[in-house]
């Protein structure tokens, strides 16, 4: 029982230190839908000195898509009035990543959508589940974190990127 114990205790440890530790965008590698390699941290960590959303989504999750909805009708005020630029990363597998260009042509979303690998995002951004939502303040930090979609959520992150612009 004492040996569980400590593995337990141990556990949780590198669990909070790794949670803890990660303030600053990863250095990991998404797809434009032209193909492009973009960097993430190379393109958002704090050198484009803008704030960045980055929410993770895919075409079969229906809360993604809302969220991204909603968060369209706050869009335009934040990149105009708050320099903000929001980064929508589909994690489909290989076989949906064809359904991605043409819904989000049909939801006339404009933001900067790119392809991710599922594994590689899940593990250099520490998620489980999608939808899944950063704000990466103009430094590169990560500054907010939210997991998962409700109607009204996009008035807490409008209410969190104000907060981070005035910073």
């Amino acid at each position: 029982m004492k040996l569980f114990s400590l593995l337990f205790s141990a556990a949780m440890i590198c669990a909070a230190s790794s949670l803890s530790a990660q303030h600053t965008l990863p250095n990991v590698e998404a797809k434009g839908l032209d193909g492009q390699t973009v960097n993430l941290l190379e393109a958002y960590g704090g050198e484009n000195g803008k704030i960045t959303i980055i929410s993770f989504w895919a075409t079969w999750c229906k809360p993604c898509q809302a969220e991204l909805d909603a968060i369209s009708d706050f869009y335009s005020e934040w990149k105009e009035d708050l320099n903000v630029e929001l980064v929508a990363i589909s994690i489909d597998d290989q076989r949906a990543i064809a359904k991605v260009g043409p819904l989000v042509e049909t939801k006339g979303w404009d933001y900067t959508v790119l392809l991710g690998n599922e594994n590689t995002m899940r593990n250099s951004f520490n998620f489980s589940s999608i939808p899944q939502t950063f704000v990466v303040d103009k430094s590169g930090n990560i500054a907010y974190i939210h997991n998962g979609y409700s109607p009204g959520d996009e008035e807490e992150l409008d209410e969190q990127i104000r907060k981070i612009s005035e910073k």
